[in-house]
Parts: C-alpha cells; sequence; structure tokens
C-alpha cells in the first residue's frame, strides 16, 4: 500500500489489523459505548438533520459499525436551513449525501389523504410527527435500494412512538432491511455523554446545546411540538416565549379576518380565489391562522409504547383546515356515510398514529374514505378572530341542503308533516315494548328482587308474578264458591 509516494512495509493482513486497532482506540478515547455487532453491515443510510443527536450518530455508526454512511435530508417544511447538513456530513467523510425537497409530496399525498379522513387522534391531536415518518422512511428504503445500502438508521429514542413508526414503515417496504436504532444499542444514555462524545470525535457542539435544554421540538409544514424537560409537569402552563407559529390569541388583531377555501373532492384547491398547490396551501393557510392566535394544543397522549406524555403544538394551518373540511362535509355528504365516517375516523388516526400507514386496514379505510369524498367540492368561508375559527358560510353545486324542505315556511308540499306521526310511532314502537314490559316488573322493584343477580332477579319476578295470579285464581275461586252458596241459601229459603 502506497502512502505519500513511500512503499508500505506491512502486509496487507498488518494494514487490515492497524485500521481495526485505529477504530477500537477512537471508541476507546470516547466515552463507554456498549459493544454491538457490526461485520454484517456494509452500508446504512441515515436520516440525518445536521443537527448534534444524528452527527453523534453518524460518528457512531462509523466507529462502531466501520461501515459506510449515507446520509439522507428530508425538507419537510421545517423552516431551517438545509444546507449546513451537507457541509457538516462532508466534513465527516460521507461521500453519498441526499438532500430531498419532499414538502409538495408529503403535504398531497399523506396530510391530505389523513385530512379527508377528519383524523384526530385522542379527538384533539392532528397528528403532525406521525404523518411525516411513513414518508422519510419509505423515502430512506428507497435511497438504501438507490445505493445498494443494507441498513438504515434512525435517531429516535427507546421511549418514544418514531421508533416504531419508522421501523414498521421500513419493514413494510424492505422486509429484509437491516435496522440499526443507536439509542437502544449505546450507553450515551444523557446529554452529559452525548456532548462528550461529540467533542471527543471533533463535532461542532452549539452552545445552545450544552446543558439541558427546555424543551424538545419537531416541526414540518403541518406542525410543530414541544415536549419534554419544562413541559412534564402537566400543571405546569408553556411559557409564551415558546410558541414559534402563531401570536397568542390576546395579542391577535382586534378585527377579524375573514377567508374563502374552495374545495375539490375532499382537498383544498383555492384560498380567496387563488390557486394553489399543496405545499402552497399549507404554507398560506399557516401564516393567517398564526396571525390571529389559531392553532395551539395542549394535550396529554396515549403513547403507542404504553405511557402518557404531556405534548404542545402549534398546527395553525390544519386547524382551520378541519374545520372548514368538515363544514364543507355537512351540506355534500349523505348522513349515513358521514356517520359512517366519524365512525371509523378514530380507527384511522389510531393506525396513522401508530405508525400503521402502509397497513393493507389503513388503505383498505382510505379508499372507503376517497370515495365519500367525489362530491364534496365547493366553498367554505371562514371568520378567523383571537384564536378561533368560525365558519359563516358554505356552499356547493353538489349541497343535499335545500332550504325549501328544510324551511318553516310553505314548502310547496314537499315535506308533508302528517308523514312524521307514523315515522315517530315506528322509531318508538322499541321504547314502547320497553315501556310495557319493564311496567311488568314494578311489583318486583317494590318488593327488592332487583338487588339480586339478574338471572335471579327475573327468575324471582316469574315466581313472584305466577304466586300473584294464584292468589287471584285463588281469590276468584272463594269469590264465585261464596256466590254459589248464597244462591242455595236463597233457593231454599224459597222451598
Amino acid at each position: 500500500m502506497a502512502l505519500a509516494g513511500r512503499q508500505s512495509t506491512f502486509s496487507g493482513s498488518q494494514v487490515a489489523a492497524r485500521r481495526s486497532n485505529a477504530r477500537v482506540a477512537r471508541v476507546a478515547r470516547a466515552p463507554a459505548v456498549k459493544a454491538v455487532a457490526s461485520s454484517k453491515v456494509k452500508k446504512v443510510v441515515l436520516a440525518y438533520s445536521g443537527g448534534l443527536d444524528t452527527s453523534v450518530i453518524l460518528k457512531w455508526l462509523q466507529d462502531t459499525y466501520g461501515c459506510e454512511v449515507v446520509t439522507f435530508t428530508a425538507d419537510l417544511g421545517q423552516g431551517e436551513e438545509l444546507e449546513p447538513a451537507r457541509a457538516k456530513a462532508e466534513q465527516m467523510g460521507v461521500k453519498q449525501i441526499f438532500i430531498d425537497d419532499l414538502r409538495e409530496e408529503f403535504v398531497r399525498d399523506y396530510v391530505f389523504p389523513m385530512f379527508r379522513a377528519n383524523a384526530l387522534y385522542e379527538g384533539t391531536y392532528l397528528l403532525g410527527t406521525s404523518i411525516a415518518r411513513p414518508l422519510i422512511a419509505k423515502r430512506q428504503i428507497e435511497i438504501a435500494k438507490e445505493v445498494g445500502a443494507d441498513a438504515v438508521c434512525h435517531g429516535a429514542t427507546g421511549k418514544g412512538n418514531d421508533q416504531v413508526r419508522f421501523e414498521v414503515g421500513y419493514y413494510s417496504l424492505k422486509p429484509d432491511i437491516k435496522v440499526i436504532a443507536p439509542w437502544r444499542e449505546w450507553d450515551l444514555n444523557s446529554r452529559t455523554k452525548l456532548i462528550a462524545y461529540a467533542e471527543e470525535a471533533g463535532i461542532p457542539v452549539p452552545s445552545t446545546k450544552r446543558g439541558e435544554p427546555p424543551f424538545s421540538m419537531d416541526a414540518n409544514l403541518l406542525h410543530i411540538s414541544y415536549e419534554g424537560n419544562a413541559l412534564e409537569d402537566p400543571w405546569a402552563e408553556p411559557d409564551e416565549s415558546m410558541f414559534t407559529r402563531s401570536v397568542s390569541p390576546e395579542d391577535a388583531p382586534d378585527k377579524a379576518t375573514y377567508i374563502e377555501i374552495g374545495f375539490e373532492k375532499g382537498d383544498p384547491v383555492t384560498l380567496d380565489g387563488a390557486a394553489l398547490s399543496p405545499a402552497a396551501m399549507l404554507t398560506a393557510l399557516n401564516k393567517v391562522a398564526g396571525d390571529n392566535g389559531i392553532g395551539r394544543i395542549d394535550i396529554v397522549e396515549s403513547r403507542f409504547v404504553g405511557m402518557k406524555s404531556r405534548g404542545v403544538y402549534e398546527t395553525p394551518g390544519g386547524t382551520i383546515l378541519l374545520t372548514a373540511r368538515r363544514a364543507m362535509e355537512s351540506i355534500t355528504l349523505d348522513r349515513g356515510e358521514a356517520h359512517l365516517k366519524d365512525d371509523l375516523m378514530p380507527k384511522y388516526a389510531e393506525l396513522v398514529y401508530n405508525g400503521f400507514w402502509f397497513s393493507p386496514e389503513r388503505e383498505a379505510l382510505q379508499a372507503m374514505v376517497d370515495k365519500t369524498q367525489e362530491f364534496v367540492t365547493g366553498t367554505v368561508r371562514l371568520k378567523l378572530y383571537k384564536g378561533n375559527a368560525t365558519v359563516v358560510g358554505r356552499k356547493s353545486p353538489f349541497s343535499l341542503y335545500d332550504p325549501v324542505i328544510a324551511s318553516f315556511e310553505d314548502d310547496k308540499g314537499l315535506y308533508n308533516q302528517a308523514d312524521a306521526g307514523g315515522f315517530i310511532k315506528l322509531q318508538a314502537l322499541r321504547l314502547r315494548t320497553l315501556g310495557v314490559n319493564r311496567h311488568k316488573m314494578l311489583p318486583c322493584i317494590r318488593y327488592n328482587l332487583v338487588s339480586e343477580p339478574y338471572e335471579s332477579a327475573w327468575l324471582g319476578c316469574v315466581v313472584f308474578q305466577r304466586q300473584q295470579q294464584e292468589q287471584q285464581q285463588q281469590q276468584q275461586q272463594q269469590q264465585q264458591q261464596q256466590q254459589q252458596q248464597q244462591q242455595q241459601q236463597q233457593q231454599q229459603e224459597h222451598t
């Protein structure tokens, strides 16, 4: 092996041994890291943000697995400059670097389909983090196939939901892929150890990263989330300085803002008459909603891994979009399909939250949801004011709302009010039947028979009723006998 024009005096096996020893020495100088079998990994695609955590993971992969690392950075509208991630990866010896603008695909193929289902996890969470993970996983697998990588790696912790979302996505798209999850393998279990490892490896550590951060953040075009540390006390109110995408409702304009959103087959296509692409639409809605203090929630959610977690979210554009969509559906969906959608929505939301975007059941639900959206076309007008988004108008060429039928005035004979009587009687039939039979149980209630187990209570009631009937029969027989005796006495007196 030639080094700077000089002939090496080492054999091939000696050179390999020296390289191996050098890698061991580098790891030994850093804080202790759990040993990991690495012989089978040749190339790994890392989901890389360029931040401290994923930069440490990059170096750890190189040191621990001795493999080539390919970085992938997704632009999902998180609002950060991404080119520094390229520069940092290059400094760390990465040869293949992918930085992809996925904003349009993210909104068009993930956010909008999810919104067609009106999905809310546990009735409040708009799934901003959950819906981003399938796309990242999908692109990682595509890159792995493109570059011939045999493994993928993510930076999700071993306590959160994201590890499930990423890995279920990986295995769904490439069942034989090897997954590396550093937070489940290494011993860098504190911020201090992480920073020490970074400094030893020559990774720049921003001053803002020293010490425990007040909270962790995750952002994309749909939302931004805040979790951990200062927010772990569910009684503590978040500091106003934390929020970045919305003004406080108290500081929002004193004059209401009116907007009109145009829909086509369930998706928003125009804002105040101007046609916008999916990503541009969500960006514009974020701006107008955030300016009016809309989209903040503070919740405690049930994580898929078993624990409860407090999270604070800003989802300004998504909040008014959901409000407008439901208004559009209110005049274009039949009652049956609307109610069926509402019944299935929690299941759909749970599948997204838990990471089962690529599952057959989610796809089946999506097909049903999309079928209901064929006529969800029209315009919704909203009033935005100090944290509230109020629907003040809706119209559609496919509207099922007929003002003539609904009017309290003359309906031109379209609705015969007398027909309601028969309809009500049929609807009330089961309740009338229930009332009659329950009335028979009243004597049992008086004698406290219903305090026993159900079967005993019912049997006791039947026995009691039979006893009552037997007593009535005996009384009737006695009365008949008395009448017969009286008649016989009268006949004897006459004779």
